[in-house]
């Protein structure tokens, strides 16, 4: 098999699984209140931020060992995003609720805007990045070349779908996985039944910001640099991932995420790296197009 084929997918695994992680956070605001959180890529910003300064604390504080370093790093990132996705749901979307539809989206769209603008002021507007925190390859011979795979994107890879199956666990299996559920399919009725539906929102951003901060954490070990605008492009590009494997299905965005990060990789290997974010969002374009309920997901159906 071609060695620059196997390399690209390698690669484009490794994107897509970072594009699938994000993709949840859209898929799970829009599943329980059918609207898009245009903040969310933002999210995603900041927590390459929180990266690099979690980091720093913990060497700060003596802490050297990569195993503590990187798992009180993701622990203290997870945290805080969280408290942003609830401070999000709170303030532009809570008081907008009951209002028309296009009022939450133009203030999801405000909050991303003071978000952008509040990093650049604390944080400064130049690119900011870590050293690398983990060193190493592996590479395999195949028949026309060598394919190699670094441990960072092995690790990001192990992450990334242990994170997936954790949340899927509990979305499935776990009481507030039905109480979630219940909420997406009749608000309504699972208030009347005594859930705290205002409760079960706020949780349901904090878990989609968590898994943005998961995302972040992971592409700032891998690359290693990052600014205040990292999460306009990403964030697009992980809501048509989040729309080619169907919004509302945890499953379809990591499956959407893959596709897209491989389809990405292969077209900057084969046609030209340069105008990869424009086949990203072409595709986007078709599949609104031909197939609008994406690839797992269901056609609307309007009760009446």
């Amino acid at each position: 098999m071609d060695a620059f084929f196997l390399q690209q997918m390698i690669n484009g695994l490794t994107l897509g699984a970072v594009y699938g992680l994000i993709a949840i956070g859209y898929t799970m605001v829009y599943g329980i209140i059918g609207m898009i959180n245009f903040a969310h890529g933002e999210v995603y910003m900041i927590s390459a931020y929180l990266c690099a300064i979690g980091l720093g604390l913990l060497s700060f504080f003596g802490i050297h060992s990569f195993p503590l370093l990187i798992f009180g790093t993701l622990i203290f990132t997870i945290v805080i995003t969280g408290v942003y996705g609830w401070v999000i749901e709170r303030i532009a979307y809570r008081p907008l609720r009951n209002s028309t539809r296009l009022a939450p989206l133009i203030s999801a769209i405000g909050m991303s805007l003071i978000l952008q603008n509040y990093v650049q002021i604390s944080q400064g507007p130049n690119q900011q990045g870590i050293p690398t925190l983990m060193s190493g390859v592996l590479r395999f011979n195949v028949d026309d070349g060598v394919v190699q795979i670094t441990w960072t994107k092995i690790f990001i890879l192990l992450a990334a779908f242990v994170g997936m199956a954790v949340l899927t666990w509990v979305i499935q299996y776990t009481r507030l996985g039905r109480i979630c559920r219940a909420t997406q399919q009749d608000r309504r009725m699972a208030s009347i039944l005594g859930i705290n539906t205002d409760r079960v929102i706020s949780l349901v951003f904090v878990m989609g910001a968590s898994m943005a901060g998961l995302a972040g954490v992971l592409v700032t070990m891998n690359y290693g640099t990052f600014d205040f605008y990292a999460g306009f492009i990403i964030g697009i590009k992980a809501f048509t991932a989040a729309v080619l494997g169907g919004i509302g299905s945890l499953p379809g965005a990591m499956l959407g995420g893959l596709l897209l990060g491989i389809a990405e990789a292969q077209f900057a290997g084969l046609v030209n790296s340069d105008y990869k974010d424009v086949f990203s969002f072409a595709l986007l374009v078709v599949i609104l197009i031909f197939r609008p309920q994406g690839l797992l997901g269901r056609p609307m159906v309007v009760k009446v």
